[in-house]
Formats: C-alpha cells, sequence, structure tokens
C-alpha cells in the first residue's frame, strides 16, 4: 500500500508524537488524501499553497501537519485567537496578525523567519477563498525581506493530493515571479475552483 506521507528532513521544524502522527495518518488514509512530494532540507522558509476555495482546505492541511509530524506556523486574525480556538491555534503553529500596522504581517513574518529558532511559514497568496484575480504579493516580500527560499505546494481535490515542490528563491522582479508562479498553480483544482 502507498503510504500517504514521507519522511521529514533533519531541519523540519517538529511538533507531536507517535499518537498525533497516527491520527494524521489515518484521517488521510480514510478520507483518500495524500501527500506527494518532499521538504527540502532547510531551517527558515515560505510555503504557498493554491487554490485555497474552501474551508475543508484547513482540515486536510491540519492533518496532514499532525500526520508529518511537522510544525509549519500560519497568520490569522487576531480575533481567533480568543478563547480555546485560540489555544489550540497556537498549538499548531498558528500566530495573530497584528492587522492594525502597515505592513504588519510582513513584518512579523519576517521577524520569525531570521530568528535562531527553524520556522517554515505558510501563506494562501490569494488571500482569500473567493475566486481573484490578482494574488497578494505578501509572500514575495516575506521571502526576499528573509532571505528564504519559497515551496510551492498545492491542493488538487480530483486526486486529493496535497503536493510539494518545487522550491524556488524569488528574484528582484516580483512581476516576473508572480507571472510563473500563477503559471505553475493553473492545473490545479480545488474543492470549489481552480487558479485565475
Amino acid at each position: 500500500m502507498r503510504r500517504v506521507v514521507e519522511e521529514l528532513p533533519p531541519s523540519a521544524p517538529r511538533q507531536g508524537n507517535v499518537l498525533t502522527r497516527a491520527f494524521g495518518r489515518a484521517i488521510l488514509r480514510t478520507f483518500g488524501w495524500r501527500i506527494d512530494g518532499t521538504f527540502p532540507d532547510v531551517r527558515h522558509m515560505v510555503i504557498i499553497i493554491a487554490p485555497h476555495s474552501s474551508a475543508w482546505d484547513a482540515v486536510w492541511g491540519i492533518a496532514g501537519m499532525l500526520a508529518l509530524g511537522v510544525r509549519i506556523t500560519f497568520m490569522a486574525k487576531a480575533e481567533l485567537f480568543r478563547g480555546p480556538l485560540g489555544w489550540l491555534l497556537r498549538g499548531i503553529g498558528g500566530v495573530p496578525v497584528d492587522r492594525s500596522r502597515a505592513h504588519g504581517a510582513v513584518d512579523q513574518a519576517t521577524a520569525l523567519l531570521k530568528g535562531d529558532r527553524p520556522v517554515w511559514f505558510l501563506l494562501a497568496p490569494e488571500g482569500t477563498r473567493r475566486r481573484v484575480e490578482h494574488w497578494k504579493s505578501g509572500f514575495w516580500h516575506i521571502a526576499r525581506n528573509a532571505g528564504v527560499p519559497v515551496l510551492y505546494a498545492h491542493f488538487h481535490y480530483p486526486t486529493k493530493v496535497m503536493g510539494l515542490g518545487p522550491v524556488a528563491t524569488m528574484s528582484d522582479n516580483p512581476e516576473a515571479d508572480m507571472a510563473a508562479i500563477r503559471e505553475h498553480y493553473r492545473p490545479f483544482i480545488g474543492k470549489r475552483r481552480g487558479t485565475v
């Protein structure tokens, strides 16, 4: 039987234990999902994921993180971190974003990626579950400011795959980088739509 996940490289930020990994793998296997590709052996990177068209993306993504035993840091609006949900979000890698400051999220993420501990930072460049013509370039600025590579990850619902790769270094031409990234994501279909 094909494995639903691959092993992590030595530099990966880790969390969980044998029970949480077994739980995540059981969820993926039960619902027919698998993770294709491998993570690079780096301590710091930005991960972008698309298409992001459904709240179910978070369910499968969290199951994948548990299955791998990987800690992937992500930002969410500060209001979500109140009460028990905040405890859960922090436990799986969530960081509240200060949206009151201009460039607050970019500055926060850059500081995390320049820190001593390993950080893999996840963003959905579409910025919403709705279909959008223009993707947000925050991930590009974060990667450039922190001097880290970008891993492309995708959902492809027709085959129930979460794919990893390739890894790219952002150039000094954001328009060219964004065009190449959008072209890479063109074949992939989310739960409700593809990408533009």
